[in-house]
């Protein structure tokens, strides 16, 4: 389900979470926001003492009772910043419906009802007056009311839905690739696919709910949209850009109810979201999740799902990444690896990922100059210049007096910290090097190091440091003034070891093996 992301939190991440100044570009070169190639290192400042490490909320999974309660709220729209998305709060609620009993079973089933249930849905979620012939093609039905709170505009908007969805169809599927939605049987009065308008009060856009159990872990479903996206409840955007990227990310659910319905929630949200950019990449409505994002948030892990903040959604860039790089077709053949019939992978979504990348250089060398290209994101995602340049953990500017500097911090697994040291007075000239001496933990939590060496003539030289087995490994590179505007430095913590079946909302409901991993760089002039 698509939620907006408050203008507070993208403020506190963008501009004051991580307490650090951005390295600012020269805005005489335009559109690369954030390029460190132009960069003028008397913008690198000395930081006061490193700032904690933001805290995400706890990963565990709610008890059935809760996802009611929550369920509930969302569908009443009367969410809480904590609640989860519709859909996957639905999703949730269905998978544990066989704990309720009683008053709260009832209650469930009512929630999970489709809107044509009428007013005997006792959550006050069906429609008040009796459904309209729905408008249909020869795979889709939209249904709507023709009076009421819940009508759509007109009969014309009814139809723009019908070929909105229609389009979405035929890209993800027939063109893309992937599975069409699991047969309803005759659920909606008919087998093809069902959406329903509804007036979802400007607090959703819409969702899509599992329904009926297939083979394995699919199963079939149908989609809400909201019933005509007024400006007055969605004021981002137009009725039809918001029907359109709401369309991609919804039917898109649904899509992944043919592969595992019980995917890990973050691989389910970031890659919806990230087909809202093969849908309507003209939109950008998907850049509001940005401030959330690993470019901006490179401390919270990757497979992170926040009630809070709504990092899954964030990181719909580190498949925009992987794909700018692969090809769509990387999205298709992980969900592929993640799917539960007989022909798929049966795997979670990170093995599922490492499987695909293992002859691209494997997850661990992808997700390492993922986080340090985050640094530049006109050089890592297609529409990059347009992005804010991110903030940096420290930064400094060394110089023929003051030639070292240590940074030190502690990294969760799937997130990173980067530092910045500029070259400063005194040091012109092809001798002088920056040497770098990178401490991380034991190499079997798989640490990363990558060094970027951003040019003034724009160009970047992207190294790997090369760690032994304690996690420790060292390199040298330029530090000529008149050649080199700064040098990053991205300590990494690639690790995916877990405890699988922990009941957490991480991959594989699993326990991390490595959180708070200490790292250390230190950077020192010499000839």
């Amino acid at each position: 389900m698509r939620r907006i992301v408050t203008t507070a939190v993208a403020i506190a991440l963008v501009g004051g979470a991580l307490g650090a100044p951005a390295v600012a570009a020269d805005t005489d070169r335009p559109g690369t926001p954030g390029s460190f190639g132009v960069l003028d290192p008397s913008d690198l400042l000395e930081l006061t003492p490193e700032p904690a490490v933001p805290v995400l909320e706890e990963q565990i999974e709610p008890t059935a009772t809760e996802t009611l309660a929550t369920a509930r709220r969302v569908l009443a729209g009367n969410a809480r910043p904590s609640d989860q998305s519709a859909t996957l709060v639905l999703r949730d609620l269905w998978m544990k419906r066989s704990k309720l009993t009683g008053t709260e079973r009832r209650q469930a089933d009512a929630l999970l009802a489709r809107p044509t249930d009428g007013v005997t849905d006792e959550q006050g979620f069906g429609y008040t007056v009796a459904e309209a012939p729905p408008v249909c093609n020869t795979r889709l039905c939209v249904h709507y009311v023709p009076t009421g709170t819940d009508a759509p505009p007109s009969p014309d908007w009814v139809a723009q839905n019908l070929a909105v969805m229609d389009s979405v169809w035929t890209t993800v599927v027939d063109q893309m690739g992937y599975r069409a939605p699991v047969r309803d049987g005759s659920q909606g009065g008919s087998p093809l696919f069902d959406v329903y308008l509804k007036d979802l009060g400007g607090d959703l856009y819409g969702f899509c709910a599992g329904e009926k159990r297939a083979k394995k872990r699919t199963a079939s479903g149908y989609c809400v949209l909201d019933n005509d996206f007024a400006a007055a409840q969605f004021p981002n955007g137009t009725p039809l850009d918001n029907l359109v990227v709401t369309a991609g990310h919804e039917f898109f659910h649904a899509v992944q109810y043919a592969y595992d319905y019980a995917e890990d929630p973050w691989m389910m949200e970031s890659t919806a979201t990230w087909m809202e950019e093969r849908i309507a990449t003209a939109v950008n409505d998907n850049r509001q999740y940005l401030p959330v994002s690993q470019i901006y948030a490179p401390n919270i892990p990757l497979d992170a799902f926040s009630r809070t903040n709504g990092f899954q959604y964030g990181n719909w860039v580190f498949w925009e990444y992987l794909t700018a790089r692969y090809g769509n077709g990387l999205v298709l053949k992980t969900w592929k690896q993640a799917g539960t019939l007989k022909k798929d992978g049966g795997k979670n979504s990170l093995p599922a990922l490492q499987k695909v990348l293992k002859r691209k250089g494997g997850l661990t060398k992808n997700y390492a100059r993922f986080a340090a290209g985050n640094l530049t994101p006109a050089a890592n995602f297609p529409e990059g210049a347009e992005y804010p340049g991110p903030k940096v953990r420290g930064a400094k500017l060394l110089s023929k007096r003051k030639r070292a500097k240590r940074f030190g911090t502690k990294v969760n697994h799937l997130a990173s910290a980067s530092y910045v040291y500029g070259p400063g007075k005194g040091l012109d000239g092809k001798k002088w090097k920056l040497s770098l001496q990178v401490s991380g933990p034991a190499k079997r939590t798989t640490p990363a190091a990558v060094v970027v060496v951003h040019q003034l003539d724009g160009k970047r030289k992207v190294k790997t440091v090369k760690l032994n087995r304690g996690g420790d490994g060292r390199i040298k590179v330029p530090f000529d003034n008149r050649k080199v505007g700064a040098v990053t430095v991205t300590l990494v913590n690639a690790s995916t070891r877990y405890q699988c079946g922990r009941k957490t909302l991480l991959a594989c409901a699993g326990k991390p093996l490595d959180d708070k991993l200490r790292f250390a760089v230190k950077g020192r002039v010499t000839k």
